[in-house]
């Protein structure tokens, strides 16, 4: 696939195709694409006025995969919806496509490049019943996507993050991301009395209320999955995709009582210290294949979120989740993907949660990351998995 930091900009019509920003215009509106759709009209738009065979575009737009045709098909389907017209692209049938308007290649001005820089994320609170304020963020335009807060997050901290910008990227820019801390982390309130499951739980609840979101994708990564699945049993008419990365149904203290209290010690003892003990064992679980910044990162995420008392009842709350019971009465699409040598959460707690949800889908990663990195075919796979998903 083409380098995403090459600076064109292709004319065509009343749009304008940015491949820097990763973004197509119409008249200065964002036109909200998938990542691979967005892929499909850059392929061929930059061969404007030639034949692209099918073979070629599956090729180009999935290089280290093999799909159907049928994907093809459905990222063409896309493109001409966003475009608003059938006649750019011109299918010549059992070959290929071709994009046949006029099409002018430019390079960014000055103003272009500042715009997305310029961009930053929209944070506000709101409070639950228990009167707990809640810091959450909107980011990009498109199908809403929330992000189910997992174990520690800070919203504003998250934006530059080497471990985090890349999903708001991704996700920024393709569809309309919602991001939350939860209680006791980030900027949300840390004095909270109710840490519990069943209080993230109500949360989730509030803040997509919040945000004014009526229908809505939820990916739940880690801890977060749980949550999810629990919001999508109880309010199945507002989710329309279930995406679940690295979760579980049973907490540690439930599938591995010993280490569960090894662990609970090492949060007493060395939360937001430079422990080197401490460190080692979070970033070996966490980000083992991590780059000296990112292994950085995890550390001062430790001083940045939360507290070491709130650090150590948010992991006895994590611990003791079990939502087997839930899993048969999920009745939302579901797709579920897990790192096959994941040290924080074992690869089996993927296939239970997949086998115990009617009808979900199961994508194993080649990766021992509980925090998918950017760069990593993992990353890769999991965004594609997850925008075919989300656009079927």
């Amino acid at each position: 696939m083409p380098s995403e930091r090459t600076n064109s900009v292709y004319e065509f019509g009343p749009f304008r195709l940015e491949l820097r920003e990763h973004r197509l215009m119409r008249e200065g509106q964002p036109i909200p694409l998938t990542g691979k759709a967005f892929h499909t009209l850059r392929a061929l738009v930059e061969r404007h006025g030639e034949l692209v065979s099918k073979q070629d575009l599956m090729s180009e737009i999935w290089p280290e995969t093999t799909v159907e045709e049928n994907n093809l098909d459905r990222n063409i389907s896309m493109v001409r919806k966003a475009l608003g017209d059938q006649s750019f692209i011109e299918t010549v049938p059992r070959v290929g496509y071709r994009f046949v308007a006029p099409v002018s290649k430019t390079a960014p001005s000055p103003a272009d490049r500042t715009t997305r820089t310029a961009t930053r994320q929209e944070i506000r609170f709101c409070v639950t019943d228990d009167g707990a304020r809640l810091a959450y963020a909107k980011v990009g335009s498109g199908h809403p996507i929330v992000k189910v807060a997992d174990c520690f997050n800070h919203l504003d901290f998250e934006w530059d993050s080497p471990i985090w910008r890349h999903w708001v990227r991704e996700f920024g820019n393709n569809f309309s991301l919602v991001r939350y801390d939860g209680r006791g982390s980030g900027l949300s309130d840390w004095e909270v009395e109710d840490v519990s499951f069943e209080a993230w739980i109500h949360d989730l609840e509030k803040v997509v209320d919040a945000a004014g979101l009526d229908k809505f994708a939820l990916v739940g990564h880690s801890q977060g999955g749980a949550v999810a699945i629990a919001y999508a049993v109880r309010h199945p008419e507002r989710v329309s995709h279930l995406v679940l990365l690295g979760g579980f149904a049973h907490g540690r203290a439930n599938r591995d009582p010993e280490g569960f209290k090894t662990q609970l010690s090492l949060v007493r003892q060395g939360w937001g210290r430079e422990n080197p003990a401490f460190r080692q064992f979070f970033t070996s679980t966490f980000v083992p294949d991590g780059t000296p910044e990112q292994m950085q990162w995890w550390n001062d995420l430790q001083r940045i979120t939360t507290s070491p008392e709130n650090a150590v009842r948010i992991m006895q709350a994590i611990s003791n989740v079990d939502v087997t019971d839930m899993l048969p009465r999920v009745t939302v699409p579901t797709l579920v993907l897990h790192s096959r040598n994941d040290a924080w959460i074992p690869f089996d707690e993927g296939r239970t949660l997949a086998a115990g949800i009617p009808g979900a889908r199961f994508v194993a990663l080649e990766s021992r990351n509980h925090a998918l990195l950017e760069g990593e075919p993992a990353w890769q796979k999991f965004l594609d998995e997850t925008e075919a998903f989300l656009a079927s």
